[in-house]
Order: C-alpha cells, then structure tokens, then sequence
C-alpha cells in the first residue's frame, strides 16, 4: 500500500493538536477508541477514496506514518482480547492482529514487524501489541488499521471524532491511560528490533539511552519517563552526528520521548534528553 501520496486538505473539526476531520462521531461506537501508538505521539493518517489512483482495501481504513516507523511500538486501541495473530508472509496484510473488544466491535492492525500477543491473551488499552513494519503488499514501513462491527470496516472514530475521509491528517494520540509507578516501555521496545543499549544518562524524569543497530549502522536515542508516567509532559531526546543536523524529538509525551534514528557506523554522535529544565547532553563520542 502506498503511504507516500499526500492529498489535498479539506477544512474540518480539530480532533488533539493540529488534527483536522470532518464529519462526527460514529454514533454506534461502543468504545472509547484511541490512537494505536503511545501517549503524546503524532502520526500522520491517509485514507484513500474510490477515485484514488490506488483506493484503500476496505475503504474505512486508515494508513499511518511518520519518518523512521520501523519498529515504533503498536498499542491496543481498547482494551479486549486477541482474536488473531496472524502472519501472511509478503502477501496481504502481513503480520498482523485482531483484537475483540465486546458487542461485535473488532480492531486490526497490519503489516507489523513484530507481534507481542497471542490469541486469547488480555490486553488493556495502550498495552503494546506489536512494532510497526513493512511485511505483506506494503510498499514502505505504516500501519494499517481498521475499526469493524460484526466483520464489516467502519469508519474509524479516534478519541471520540471521526478521522478525515478522504485525505491525508496529522493525529496526536491522546491513548494515555495507565500510568503507574513503572514505566511499561523499555529502550529496545521504544527504538525496535535489533537496537542494544550502548550508553546512558539519568535527567531529573526520565533515562536517557543512546542504542545502536549493528546490523544497520543507526544509532537510536530515547528519553524514557520515571515520573509522571501516562500522563502527557515535556521530554525530549536528540541525536547528532558529527558533521550533520541535530535532530530533536520534544514533546508533552506520556511514556518516552523519540525515538530518534540516525546511520551512524564509523561516525562520532552526540546525544542527550531533557524534562523541564533537567537536561543532559554527551560530547561527540561512540565513534566506532
């Protein structure tokens, strides 16, 4: 599926921060339906029409990216349990889940890299499922998701709005419950697979850890919250190697800040985090 087309905007409704939709609500949504990432991330979502050079397949779905996707952690939209881990190799939807959350309402989410869940298994809202990937008919690392009653694709309701059909958004997800004295998330889970913590800092709210990738040659940083865990505030993380742009991912995030992904084999990086006014920044260093 192609991710990469982007759509004339029509004006709508703001849903978070800088989202536009049109339309209302899905009256027959039985739940309070969240975003499928982390508390505070923003992920642009495309849905492509009948008139579509390439329509969508159901219609009602939703693709969502962002640069550097590969691995980022999916969540369950609400809470339920999993119907069907399944993986369809390079056709179809890949690997890919269904979760059953009552009264015939059901979730997909597809062309995962990584599935967390098994079938029959609980799971909460906002607790991982999977990693974002490129597997099955997938023409770039996305997430395609799907809201269905009784097995026929609905249009999909987040945060009590229906997204924009059809077109391209940008959506801030406000799937922040839980919360809790333990951050839930890990620095492998947060950058994806492959990624081992090499470095690391603590700033007052938050670990700061600097990953690396052997088998890409990508450093990863990720600032993962100690305190006010679930609950959206600042932090921040960034990335630079030597002799290019820093690269800064700050935002009211309830989990973790980043990850931020950059090729770094052979090179120097510098790299550090902040909440509030606790920050830490490295020197140039890792420069294997």
């Amino acid at each position: 599926m192609n991710v990469k087309r982007v759509l004339s905007a029509v004006a709508g409704l703001a849903i978070g921060l800088g989202v536009l939709v049109v339309g209302g609500p899905q009256a027959s949504a039985a739940t309070n339906w969240q975003m499928p990432f982390p508390c505070g991330q923003t992920w642009t979502g495309q849905t492509r029409g009948p008139n579509d050079t390439h329509p969508h397949n159901p219609l009602e779905a939703i693709d969502f990216s962002r640069a550097d996707a590969q691995g980022d952690v999916v969540v369950a939209s609400a809470a339920g349990k999993v119907k069907r881990v399944e993986n369809r190799g390079n056709e179809s939807y890949g690997r890919w889940i269904e979760i059953d959350h009552g009264s015939g309402w059901t979730t997909r989410y597809a062309h995962l890299s990584v599935q967390s869940v098994s079938v029959g298994q609980s799971v909460s809202q906002g607790q991982k499922i999977g990693n974002v990937g490129n597997t099955g008919n997938s023409s770039g690392p996305h997430l395609h998701f799907e809201q269905l009653k009784d097995g026929d694709p609905k249009r999909v309701v987040l945060n009590g709005s229906q997204v924009h059909y059809y077109g391209s958004r940008s959506y801030k997800s406000n799937n922040c419950g839980g919360g809790g004295s333990t951050n839930p998330y890990t620095p492998e889970e947060a950058c994806g697979d492959g990624y081992k913590v090499i470095d690391g800092a603590n700033v007052v709210g938050a670990r700061v850890s600097l990953l690396y990738n052997a088998s890409n040659g990508y450093n990863c940083v990720v600032a993962i919250k100690t305190t006010k865990i679930g609950t959206a505030s600042d932090v921040g993380a960034f990335l630079e190697v030597q002799g290019s742009a820093r690269t800064t991912d700050r935002d009211e995030y309830g989990y973790y800040a980043g990850p931020v992904k950059k090729k770094a084999a052979g090179k120097c990086v510098k790299w550090g985090g902040v909440v509030g006014s606790s920050s830490y920044t490295s020197g140039f260093e890792h420069c294997d």
